[in-house]
């Protein structure tokens, strides 16, 4: 099967997440810089949700790349995905507009868990359709950046318990491994 719909229709829906998430963005009703104070919760999160979409849709197009076919489960795999990207926006707002209060907080970070996971999903989908030991298999190896990264936001949801900020710096600390595309596909496809 072509991989060219399923690479549109995932750049279009990622494209459409971050249009959702600046438009969220709300003018603040004073003129002086005092009047951004309130609103620097609402940024910081449309930033991070910024880079996360922005590393999810590059990965995504090295993954799609890297591919050689893809069947129905790997369109479904991808959907799945989408979904919880998808509710990116929805998310950041929670936490933006609550000032990092800790169950928005938790919730932000349990949707980028399950998006993750469903990333390894997809990753796993895409695997299982190429030839025996792939390029893709061989470059993606035991995905040890990816399950790390699984367990930072578990650590970071966890620890909304103890206090929000920590959960934030870790979606950062997550954020910073991923922020340069994954390497491993483009090595091996160079090669």
């Amino acid at each position: 099967m072509n991989k060219t719909r399923l690479e549109a229709f995932s750049d279009g829906v990622i494209a459409i997440l971050i249009t959702i998430l600046v438009l969220e963005l709300k003018a603040p009703h004073g003129t002086d810089l005092a009047s951004l104070q309130p609103l620097a919760p609402v940024f910081l999160t449309y930033v991070l949700s910024f880079v996360m979409l922005g590393i999810y849709w590059n990965n995504h197009h090295h993954l799609l790349h890297a591919a050689d076919r893809i069947g129905g489960g790997v369109l479904w795999a991808n959907l799945h995905l989408l979904f919880w990207l998808s509710l990116i926006p929805f998310v950041t707002g929670w936490m933006g507009e609550n000032h990092f209060a800790a169950l928005p907080t938790a919730g932000y970070g349990l949707v980028l868990l399950l998006a993750a996971i469903a990333y390894t999903i997809l990753v796993r989908a895409i695997i299982a359709q190429q030839a025996p030991h792939s390029q893709l298999e061989a470059a993606v190896g035991r995905d040890t950046k990816g399950y790390i990264s699984l367990a930072i936001y578990v650590t970071a949801i966890l620890s909304t318990l103890v206090h929000p900020a920590i959960a934030q710096a870790l979606y950062v600390v997550v954020a910073l491994i991923w922020l340069v595309p994954d390497r491993r596909i483009e090595k091996r496809l160079n090669h």
